[in-house]
């Protein structure tokens, strides 16, 4: 009789653990378990814990995708997603799960996505924002990054170090992650996040963000070199019914007109007002919001200082006004244009049929005003045309709308057909989206590439990096221009130096973004022969300076070499 009564109480057990902890309560409050020795206690803790959280309230949700990435880390970014959560207003997400990540970057661990619907190919799907476990993220007009608080940081006052950083990714591996993301009836999300290492240490992370106060909100994890083990997932009762209101400390206008026209009353242009509250988060605020006084008036030509100010709390609420100020030129219409300073890059590398961006850097270009004045006009007040993918000369049409007309004038560029292309003309190719051909490197050969670069010029990065692998398209390392590299064997990344590796370069680091638009480039890849390989890059900037970056000692299979170019925000045109 005892051993029927343990296959019953086993198979309810079970069901126990399969169905989230619902069913068979009655069986187990009639029979004993004597076998294996701590069934019984697993069975007493896992019903204690179930009790610790119902509160009545508790909803329990089926988690069908248990495993969220592959097993090796080798899912990549946006391709391994969990269970979407819908979360209603006043309802609160727990989920539980194991993390596990490659150990190479920081985000390789657990991402969180919080959007609008439950279907990412939905129409009017959207992402309210994306939040990594390395308190960084991105998101719509509300994200606010400065509202991320940790303790990642062994000082408080200062950022995480490189220790500390290295303690975080030991940390999360086999970490239990805790996701509380509450979504709150005042029209906000919190979100706590508290991993518990392996080693005993706890990880806090914590976010709020503006959502619809009314519809329901979308949770989902994403991997990105990482898996997560999905254990627990249910809706409480929401924590917070009210938010703490605060003012206004601060505002600050970026991008008012420098000048207008006489006759024009536009004074904002284009401008935004960002406001700081007393709480330290900032927003943009519309310009419906403010109040402006202009002094003097806009009937006369002359300087003229624009005061706005803001009285708004954060939860909309009248109060205290900030405000400040920013002058403007009210000037005659202009009459002309003349380039003044030809452009820094005036010859152009092109392949396919795409027109190409100009770019701005250099040019000067003087207005004549209907009273015979001059000055010169900033680029941002000019429209630009795109080159034409042409050979030979070609036209680029500079224009200003002023209040009575608009004026023109043109700079001669000169177009040249390249052999090939990486990246997209308008700069938007993501990392890792768009490669070269694939160039093998024999044992005791180099090969070399030469191009342009042309870039949006945000970041050094934003410029060719050189992938090192196998036929197979296995890495040994990715090589950016800057200083910059990972091993593929080793997951090792930014100090390569630590692998053998020699690095040299003469950069002015604070220079690179700005001088990579028209760039000539020379990659040159050499296969030892010893199983190491060297990468040197020659750059020449576009007003003649030269520099170089130099890899050396790098892990390879002489056997066995290719490489391939990449890059992100950015293109090249290939020349040879």
């Amino acid at each position: 009789m005892k051993a029927i009564i343990w296959i019953r109480s086993a198979v309810c057990a079970l069901v126990l653990i399969v169905f989230g902890l619902s069913g068979c309560e009655e069986e187990l409050e009639i029979y004993s378990i004597d076998a294996p020795a701590d069934l019984q206690a697993r069975i007493d803790s896992i019903a204690a814990a179930k009790a610790a959280i119902d509160t009545g309230d508790t909803t329990f949700l089926d988690i069908s995708t248990a495993l969220v990435g592959a097993e090796d880390n080798s899912a990549a970014w946006w391709t391994a997603f969990s269970d979407y959560f819908s979360i209603p207003t006043n309802k609160l997400l727990h989920l539980e799960f194991i993390n596990n990540g490659a150990g190479v970057n920081n985000w390789n661990n657990w991402n969180l996505a919080v959007a609008n619907l439950p279907d990412r190919d939905a129409d009017g799907y959207s992402e309210y924002f994306v939040l990594r476990s390395d308190a960084f993220g991105w998101g719509n007009e509300d994200f606010d990054l400065s509202l991320i608080s940790h303790n990642y940081s062994s000082n408080p006052e200062e950022a995480p170090s490189d220790e500390d950083w290295a303690n975080f990714r030991s940390t999360l591996q086999g970490a239990r992650v805790t996701l509380e993301i509450d979504h709150s009836s005042t029209g906000n999300v919190f979100v706590t996040a508290t991993a518990v290492g392996t080693n005993g240490t706890e990880l806090v992370m914590t976010y709020q963000q503006p959502v619809s106060a009314t519809e329901d909100i979308v949770a989902f994890l994403v991997a990105d070199g990482s898996h997560f083990k999905m254990e627990q997932a249910y809706l409480l009762p929401s924590r917070i019914t009210s938010v703490e209101d605060v003012g206004p400390v601060s505002i600050q206008i970026d991008g008012a007109p420098d000048f207008i026209e006489i006759g024009d009353n536009n004074f904002w242009g284009n401008a935004v007002a960002t406001v700081t509250y007393a709480d330290g988060s900032s927003t943009q605020v519309d310009s419906t919001d403010l109040s402006f006084n202009v002094s003097p008036d806009l009937a006369t030509t002359g300087e003229k200082t624009v005061t706005v100010a803001y009285s708004k709390t954060k939860q909309g609420a009248y109060g205290p006004a900030v405000s400040t100020f920013y002058t403007l030129e009210v000037t005659n219409a202009v009459s002309s244009l003349e380039v003044t300073m030809d452009p820094d890059v005036s010859t152009y590398y092109f392949y396919g049929t795409d027109s190409v961006l100009f770019h701005t850097q250099g040019v000067e270009v003087t207005a004549t005003y209907s009273d015979g004045s001059t000055g010169v006009l900033a680029n941002e007040n000019l429209n630009f045309s795109k080159i034409p993918a042409v050979e030979g000369s070609q036209m680029v049409n500079v224009s200003y709308e002023g209040a009575v007309s608009t004026v023109t004038t043109t700079i001669p560029v000169t177009m040249v057909q390249g052999a090939d292309q990486v990246g997209a003309n308008d700069y938007s190719t993501g990392w890792w989206t768009d490669f070269s051909a694939e160039y093998n490197v024999a044992s005791g050969a180099s090969q070399t590439i030469k191009m342009y670069c042309y870039s949006n010029e945000i970041n050094n990065w934003h410029s060719p990096s050189t992938i090192l692998r196998r036929s197979d398209l296995s890495e040994y390392a990715v090589l950016r221009m800057d200083n910059y590299g990972w091993s593929g064997a080793q997951n090792t990344a930014g100090n390569l130096a630590e692998l053998g590796w020699t690095l040299t370069n003469d950069w002015n680091f604070d220079m690179i973004a700005a001088n990579l638009t028209g760039a000539y480039i020379e990659i040159t890849v050499t296969n030892n022969g010893d199983d190491t390989a060297d990468v040197h890059y020659d750059v020449t900037y576009a007003n003649g300076e030269t520099h170089f970056q130099d890899y050396a000692g790098i892990t390879v299979d002489s056997s066995d070499l290719n490489f391939a170019l990449v890059l992100e925000g950015a293109y090249i045109v290939i020349v040879e």
